[in-house]
Parts: C-alpha cells; sequence; structure tokens
C-alpha cells in the first residue's frame, strides 16, 4: 500500500491506495478540486459540506454518462469503465463527509 495526500479545496487528505495507483488517485483529487474549482462550491462551507458536494457533482456526472447515448461503442466502453469507479469515489466521500459531519459540533 502506498500513501498520496489529495489537496482538495485547500485542505489536505491523506488517502492509502495500491502500490501503482498513486498517480490515478491525485489525479482522482486533481479533478474533484477542479470541478469544485469550477464552481466555486468550497467557499465557505465546511469541509464535511465540501466533501459532500464533491460526491454530488461526481455522482451527477455519473448519472449524466449513464443516461446519455454516446455515438459509438467506444463511448459505450469507455462510461462502462468510468462508472463504477465513479460511484466507489462518490460513496468514499459520501462516507467521509458523513464522519465529519459527526464529529463537527453543532453550531
Amino acid at each position: 500500500m502506498s500513501d498520496v495526500t489529495l489537496t482538495i479545496a485547500g485542505r489536505n487528505y491523506p488517502i492509502t491506495c495500491a502500490d501503482g495507483e498513486e498517480e490515478h488517485v491525485l489525479g482522482l483529487g486533481r479533478l474533484i478540486d477542479e470541478r469544485l474549482r469550477n464552481m466555486n462550491a468550497a467557499a465557505g462551507q465546511s469541509e464535511a459540506r465540501t466533501l459532500l458536494f464533491a460526491a454530488l457533482l461526481l455522482a451527477d456526472e455519473n448519472d449524466e454518462m449513464r443516461n446519455r447515448s454516446p455515438g459509438g461503442q467506444a463511448g459505450d466502453d469507455l462510461a462502462q469503465q468510468i462508472a463504477p469507479m465513479l460511484d466507489r469515489l462518490a460513496i468514499r466521500l459520501e462516507n467521509c463527509a458523513a464522519i465529519l459531519e459527526q464529529s463537527v459540533p453543532a453550531h
């Protein structure tokens, strides 16, 4: 196992991943960070809400991919490969957000 640190919305998240998957996981983290920056979604939000918003963005993209009719077989194959990865990542982010929400004291 390897450790990498994802920087999302200005916050660092140490993540453990399989050996050889470091660049892939870092790329996913950059993708999430880019989506959040482009939508200004993290501005003024708690860590848990930021992660929840990232999970929602990924789930929405995944849903769009599943419901879209790509022009060819290559698009279908790519969607079939990416969709399960996005599902797993969205679930992990939602779980992180839930844990963080539980640990943040109510105001």
